[in-house]
């Protein structure tokens, strides 16, 4: 989407929203600043010239950084030293992050400072925004963080504003001074504190939180329609979705979801009160208020954990403009929000095997009723048996990467740095994880439709379960003459992770 074309967010008295973040980093959604945030920004900032010109202690400020915090500047050396801050943490390694990931790590960052507790210079604020909003994406290695601040990430973002290092610009990447002149913008000059302010947040963790929860939420609604459509197929009990039963015992989000499910089954013939083939069905069918609440309580749960570090200051120090003080803290600890999202990422791997299972059980004649593996020519074809082997390897990789990975790394910084959470490695297993949920999603709604016709109910599904039904048949045929399905699987993927164009 070209810049002339893009929605415009207001960074104002209100903040940003995880959604706003998103359509920043995937639609190139233009930044404007209100006068109030840059009044924000002006007030702290008067704070930090008023310890500067007295030489109080300030990390980072007048003060070195981690273990340095003992070495006191000297006045000549205090913007020298700003500009050594990112050049000396743009330690990352590895593939660089995709552009998406950078530019709602810059969006996020920016957001950071609009929240006034940042310190930094309103020029140098203001020209972060006009990198986002000219499409200047320094090219920032993927590796290096360990969540206590995301420091080089940030650091290889604030070299290339800089203009040192690589920028990727309109799809080239180059080298970063060529990139921002040709981009019509001036390397950041920074004053005491600039280079610190750029880096001491951990942006990158909770730019990729906005993404995935959005990509999250998508693949609940969808995982839901694939789970009635499945329901419609296997001719499965709806007694597991009566409210009654539920309220027996309201776990978290089981109701909610029943409900879901109840209105995609709204109409089905499936409501009937003879239209179940078992009084009792698998576990997989039977829990999918029980699993996919959990789910819902976990995504939730991570959005709430999201938006707190979102909307506020976690800069250390934190500036706080109205009394006029500077302060160390630890608010840049994400033990709260990583533990969020590692809940997160078991309940999905809790809704993969559920998933997996309703796939494994729909192919089974002696579960089902229907033909092996839903071929409608006899076993003479392959049909879906060798899909199984493609869904065993998503659940079990789903599985691995649902183990926990933050707990604390080894103390850096001559031992100062001894707690840390690991949030970007948090959010990378996320976002694995939902690219493989996706496709096991998009297997049972294309499996789930196959066995609808081989049921001979296609003519009678709910309004929900029907248009998920439709959906798939718009875009994948029926399978009669075994086919490659692989090309089948990656369509329906890539056309539920869609997000708004």
């Amino acid at each position: 989407m070209s810049a002339t074309n893009s929605p415009s967010i207001i960074f104002s008295a209100a903040p940003p929203t995880i959604e706003d973040i998103a359509a920043i980093a995937r639609r190139h959604a233009r930044i404007e600043v209100s006068a109030e945030v840059e009044a924000r920004i002006v007030a702290a900032r008067a704070v930090v010239d008023r310890y500067t010109e007295s030489d109080l202690p300030v990390y980072g400020l007048t003060t070195g950084l981690g273990a340095g915090v003992d070495t006191r500047l000297a006045t000549e050396d205090l913007v020298a030293f700003q500009m050594r801050v990112p050049q000396a943490r743009s330690v990352g390694v590895g593939e660089p992050l995709a552009r998406e990931s950078v530019r709602a790590m810059m969006a996020v960052r920016a957001a950071g400072m609009a929240a006034g507790g940042s310190g930094v210079s309103l020029k140098v604020f203001q020209g972060l925004i006009a990198a986002i909003n000219a499409g200047v994406h320094p090219v920032v290695p993927s590796l290096g963080s360990i969540g206590a601040a995301d420091l080089a990430p940030l650091a290889h973002m604030s070299r290339g504003l800089l203009g040192f290092g690589e920028i990727e610009l309109g799809g080239e990447v180059l080298p970063a001074a060529i990139a921002l002149e040709r981009a019509g913008l001036k390397p950041l000059e920074f004053a005491p504190k600039d280079g610190h302010a750029l880096v001491v947040a951990n942006s990158l963790s909770i730019g990729l939180a906005c993404l995935t929860l959005v990509d999250i939420e998508q693949l609940f609604d969808w995982s839901l329609k694939a789970i009635a459509v499945n329901f419609e197929a296997f001719r499965a009990n709806v007694s597991a979705f009566d409210d009654r039963a539920l309220a027996a015992r309201p776990a978290f989000g089981q109701r909610r979801v029943a409900a879901q499910l109840m209105e995609l089954l709204s109409g089905s013939s499936l409501l009937a009160a003879d239209a179940a083939r078992r009084l009792q069905d698998p576990l997989s069918y039977r829990c999918t208020p029980q699993v996919w609440g959990a789910l819902r309580h976990a995504i939730d749960e991570a959005r709430q954990a999201t938006d707190i570090e979102l909307v506020s200051s976690s800069d250390n120090p934190v500036v706080i403009a109205s009394e006029g003080v500077i302060l160390s803290h630890g608010n840049f600890d994400m033990t709260a929000f990583v533990l969020a999202w590692e809940r997160l990422g078991q309940a999905m791997a809790h809704c993969a095997a559920g998933t997996a299972y309703r796939i494994m059980k729909i192919m089974s004649p002696a579960m089902s009723d229907l033909p092996r593996f839903l071929t409608p020519m006899g076993q003479s074809r392959t049909g879906f048996a060798t899909v199984q082997k493609t869904v065993s390897a998503m659940e079990a990789e789903i599985r691995h990467l649902a183990m926990p990975v933050s707990l604390s790394p080894i103390p850096v910084a001559d031992g100062v740095e001894d707690q840390a959470s690991m949030a970007p490695s948090v959010l990378a297993k996320a976002q694995a994880i939902v690219e493989r949920l996706r496709y096991l999603v998009a297997i049972e709604l294309i499996a789930s439709v196959q066995a609808v016709e081989l049921r001979g109910v296609s003519g009678e599904l709910g309004k929900g379960s029907a248009q998920a039904y439709a959906f798939v048949r718009t875009h994948v045929p029926a399978l009669e003459e075994d086919r490659a399905q692989g090309p089948d699987f990656a369509t329906i993927a890539a056309l539920i992770g869609r997000g708004p164009q």
